[in-house]
């Protein structure tokens, strides 16, 4: 027998878990890669990008669940690149918004492009029930979890 057969079902669940979600960071990460981004870099833009308006660096460290720290690196990266702005908050000085420029709005419709073509390639070949089967046993795990 394969050392897969002598595993019992939780481990065999948490090592594939574990897999499948390190093999989609690594795919995703070869396409941001290319457009010079990491992935701290492209969850900075995307939530810039989503936002109705500027986040303040602390508003958009909180949403990123972050300290301001490593934000800052990361912020400082993206605005070298001309993908984000920081402005002056009028009437305080201390608060940076943080604006999407022209280039990081269209960078950042160009890579979820990517994605959305790299998850479609990837789950069109993937039997559709066990799919549905096993994204409500990832739910379900997760709100497990939530609670504890």
């Amino acid at each position: 027998p394969c050392f897969l057969d002598m595993m019992n079902a939780d481990d065999r669940f948490l090592r594939a878990l574990q897999g499948g979600a390190r093999a989609w960071r690594l795919a995703l990460e070869r396409h941001l890669k290319a457009h010079g981004l990491t992935t701290a870099g492209w969850n900075a833009l995307t939530a810039v990008a989503d936002s109705p308006e500027p986040p303040s660096q602390r508003e958009l460290a909180q949403r990123l669940g972050v300290d301001g720290a490593t934000l800052v690196t990361t912020l400082d990266r993206l605005v070298a690149s001309g993908l984000v702005r920081r402005e002056a908050e009028p009437g305080d000085r201390r608060v940076r918004r943080i604006a999407l420029a022209a280039q990081g709005a269209a960078l950042a419709e160009q890579v979820r492009a990517e994605a959305a073509a790299l998850r479609r390639a990837t789950v069109e070949r993937l039997d559709a029930h066990a799919m549905a089967t096993a994204a409500g046993v990832l739910e379900a795990l997760q709100r497990l979890l939530e609670d504890a």
